[in-house]
This record gives structure tokens, sequence and C-alpha cells, in this order.
């Protein structure tokens, strides 16, 4: 099987069993979908969840964010993991948002990546699902499914991306980017499917009977 046919087939199945793909962080606005996925990193969507109502009651806005301390911040997100460096970059991206932007989140992507804790990925996600705009975001979860299901050689998230966006359609690349994600929480996690048993991987590899081998981001 040609890795078009292995697309194809991930690609149907996936919409069998996820025709809607709604966000998994909650949020009001493209600014608080941009603090929720930063708050992400290294942390369960789960999580974030149950952090950022107390923070958006306090702050929901750049103008507003802006004004609350440092330590406030980091008091409210502290769960989150990696607080100091989370409430340090909420703070001064809702100050840059402010002075710069009009209190506005810019709808371009190398724009958003300039801002304090924003990284590729993190602009991605708040492009496609804030603004709608084609994007793939790649984690290192999407990059070890992609490697499983013959999708890419990639030796790290970059490389995945750009492998993935040639083989999707950019229509619909916004729904894939959850769709996989959904598939790896529920059917292909680390630690159980190795490669060999959701349909997915049996589908692509019919006759993989070894753990998969990843190449490490």
């Amino acid at each position: 099987m040609i890795k078009a046919d292995r697309a194809k087939l991930v690609s149907n199945i996936l919409n069998e069993h996820y025709p809607e793909t709604p966000v998994p962080l909650d949020h009001e606005s493209v600014y608080t979908l941009l603090i929720a996925v930063l708050l992400s990193a290294q942390c369960t969507d789960e999580r974030v969840n149950k952090v950022t109502p107390a923070l958006f009651d306090v702050a929901s806005c750049p103008e507003d964010m802006s004004k609350v301390s440092q330590q406030k911040i980091y008091e409210i997100i502290k769960p989150c993991g990696l607080g100091p460096k989370k409430s340090s970059a909420i703070l001064e991206l809702s100050k840059i948002l402010v002075k710069q932007f009009s209190g506005q989140v810019p709808r371009d992507i190398n724009e958003l990546e300039k801002l304090p804790g924003v990284g590729h990925k993190t602009a991605s996600v708040v492009i496609s699902q804030g603004f709608g705009i084609p994007a793939f975001p790649v984690d290192t979860h999407i990059h070890r499914l992609a490697q499983r299901w013959g999708l890419t050689k990639g030796k790290n998230v970059v490389h995945t991306e750009n492998d993935l966006k040639k083989l999707f359609l950019k229509d619909d690349w916004n729904k894939l980017h959850l769709q996989i994600i959904f598939w790896g929480r529920e059917f292909c996690q680390a630690r159980e499917c190795f490669g060999i048993k959701c349909k997915i991987c049996v589908a692509c590899f019919p006759k993989r009977t070894k753990p998969f081998a990843h190449k490490r981001p």
C-alpha cells in the first residue's frame, strides 16, 4: 500500500468516527483560545479547562489581563505546570497585543509566533481553530501517529507537518488535526496500541506483528 492510499484510508476511518470536531479547549474568543493553548503545553486539556474559568473571571481580554499582576496569574494557573514561565508569557503577550495590535489577536501566523510563549504549534492551533485558516498543527502525539500509520518518516514535527500537508487536502487540515488527536487519545495510545492494535494501524499495516519503533522528534 502506497502512502497516498494509507492517507485516504486514515481519512475515511477518521471521518466515520469523528464527523464533528469540537475544539477540546474551552474558550469564548480567539484571545481566550490563545491563552488556553499556551497553558496546554505539557498539560492536559482537561486540567486547562478546570483552570481557565477562574483566570478568565479575572481577565478575559488583553486590556484587562495586562493590568493583572504576574503573581496573581501564577497563583491561578499553577496547576497547569510551568507556572512562572506561562504566567510571564500571558502577561507580556497581553501587553503586546494592547500596544501593537489594538487588543486584537493577529491573524498572521508569523506575528503570532513572535509573541512570548507562542511557538509554531500554538500559533497554528490559534490560526486553525480560532480563525478557520488552514493549518496543520503537529505535536509529538500527531508526529507519533503519523509515523505509525506510514504517513511520514520525519524525524521531527516540522518534517511531519510538511508531509501531512502534502498528503491531505488543504480544506481538511483543520479537521484532521483534531480527528487525529481524538483518535490517538481513544484508540492509539502510546503505551497501549504500539502500532499493532487499533483499527487504523491494522488497516495500514495488516502484517505488522511487532511494536512500531518511533523516531523521536
